[in-house]
């Protein structure tokens, strides 16, 4: 590689060397400088650095390190996706963990840390960099889910998802070391263009490494009857950082199949059937259970798994158009989702809360802006119109009809119609509920009012002009180099 190359290669991923040097950054000035609210800015500026390169390099596909980093429209878009779940989750972060007296500075670096590794997993076609970025991504995650080392739940929290971290990614490893096996490579556009060979020298190798790929993926995203870490990690571990889980690392996990699947796995029809029965169990189990949730955090642990069958049904119908309707799916709800996490958050940073839905009682009569933002967000995740939660449906339940999977869409829209009964259950609790005693109030700085903010906005703009979201969704799906 001569110097003009490698100059290259570094401009490709500079956002990711941004980020990564303003991690390091406050990692070193945040052991010897006491200002916490110094080291959160600095986190903010180099998350909003890196964004801005990100957003420079759309439409305009690029690769390096010989093929294994990729800058298409799809990688950037969720790079995007990526670095907002990350601003948003500082946002709504430090107020929470100065009342909760962790506000520590490897919080922002753990968080940045984390945001770089999911940059990588869905900017390569090589399965070793896709590996590389999920072990960057996953590190960081288990400090952070028990960094409440005072809080026993934080702590199970923390060594649970270490621990079913650890079983994900041997699955994983198990696959791709199978179908390097088979194929003698790890880039998946060898093994998508001599998928007919492959099958015929070696289909067992071939389909056993495919299918422990999908499983160690399947973990991540909480895909039934992987999905067991969800409800007691979220609730264990800080509301802020719960935010964060129930996005990023699942946006991460999702872009990764959809590269995987769609461009080194395409041939394999046989998937679907998967696919298929994952996305019914998955959203029958995740919407059921989250009926009988008494705790807030956990009822929308279930609430992010059933939203994951919604997007495995985009998988399971496949093609371009189905794809970009996960894409669109996937910005969407990290805009109404991590605004109900704020309001969460806002909420759980109050003395003595344990996040049950009873506490919301009285919310609209003490705060009845905060509870109409609470409904809003209830509203999309439910899937009622004009919100992006509507629209995100709608299109990946159009795509299913459009391509034969009437079933299936009739199953996905019941699983729909009975989240309805838990979103709706908290915003009676806020504007009808009577609270047992006189409702604490609740304080939030202006960093809360950006997040609140943010949030409200994208979701109500993706679901009243959804034209030009999904048009962008649609370019992210651009042929790879």
């Amino acid at each position: 590689m001569d110097i003009r190359s490698a100059a290259i290669d570094l401009g490709l991923i500079s956002p990711e060397i941004i980020i990564l040097a303003s991690a390091m950054v406050v990692l070193l000035l945040g052991t010897v400088l006491k200002s916490r609210g110094l080291m959160a800015f600095l986190s903010l500026l180099g998350l909003v650095v890196g964004l801005v390169l990100v957003l420079q390099q759309w439409s305009q596909p690029q690769s390096g390190y010989y093929g294994m980093v990729l800058k298409d429209n799809f990688s950037v878009f969720f790079s995007v996706v990526f670095i907002m779940t990350a601003i948003i989750t500082l946002l709504m972060a430090r107020d929470y963990l100065i009342a909760k007296h962790i506000d520590r500075h490897e919080f922002y670096t753990l968080l940045m840390f984390s945001t770089v590794g999911m940059m990588l997993m869905a900017g390569s076609t090589d399965l070793v960099v896709i590996f590389l970025g999920l072990e960057i991504m996953s590190v960081p995650l288990y400090v952070m889910a028990g960094m409440n080392k005072i809080d026993p739940k934080s702590n199970e929290s923390g060594i649970k998802y270490f621990m079913i971290g650890a079983f994900a990614s041997s699955f994983l490893v198990f696959g791709i070391a199978l179908l390097y096996g088979a194929s003698g490579t790890t880039d998946l556009r060898r093994i998508m263009a001599d998928f007919s060979f492959l099958k015929m020298q070696s289909e067992l190798l071939l389909y056993s490494g495919a299918l422990l790929v999908m499983t160690g993926f399947a973990f991540k995203v909480a895909a039934v009857p992987f999905h067991m870490w969800v409800p007691d990690v979220y609730e264990g571990a800080p509301t802020p950082v719960t935010g964060f889980f129930s996005v990023g690392p699942k946006a991460a996990g999702f872009a990764a199949l959809l590269r995987i699947c769609v461009y080194g796995f395409s041939g394999m029809a046989e998937l679907t059937a998967v696919f298929w029965l994952l996305a019914v169990l998955t959203m029958v189990v995740g919407n059921v259970l989250a009926i009988f949730q008494n705790n807030i955090k956990r009822m929308l642990a279930y609430s992010s798994i059933a939203h994951a069958g919604y997007i495995l049904v985009a998988l399971t119908a496949g093609g371009e158009g189905a794809v970009s309707s996960a894409v669109y799916y996937l910005l969407a709800y990290m805009f109404f989702n991590l605004g109900g996490f704020t309001i969460v958050t806002i909420i759980d940073s109050r003395t003595g809360s344990n996040s049950q839905i009873d506490e919301i009682k009285g919310l609209a009569g003490r705060h009845p802006y905060l509870a109409s933002l609470l409904a809003l967000f209830m509203f999309a995740l439910a899937g009622f119109p004009p919100t992006a939660g509507f629209m995100g449906k709608f299109y990946i339940f159009s795509e299913a009809v459009r391509n034969g999977f009437v079933w299936l869409t009739v199953i996905a829209v019941m699983n729909s119609l009975v989240s309805v009964f838990y979103y709706l259950r908290v915003v009676v609790a806020a504007f009808f509920g009577k609270p047992d005693q006189e409702f604490s109030p609740v304080s939030f700085s202006p960093a809360l009012f950006i997040a609140l903010l943010v949030t409200a906005v994208g979701t109500l703009a993706l679901g009243c002009f959804p034209g030009y979201w999904l048009e962008l969704s649609q370019m992210s799906m651009f042929p790879i180099i």
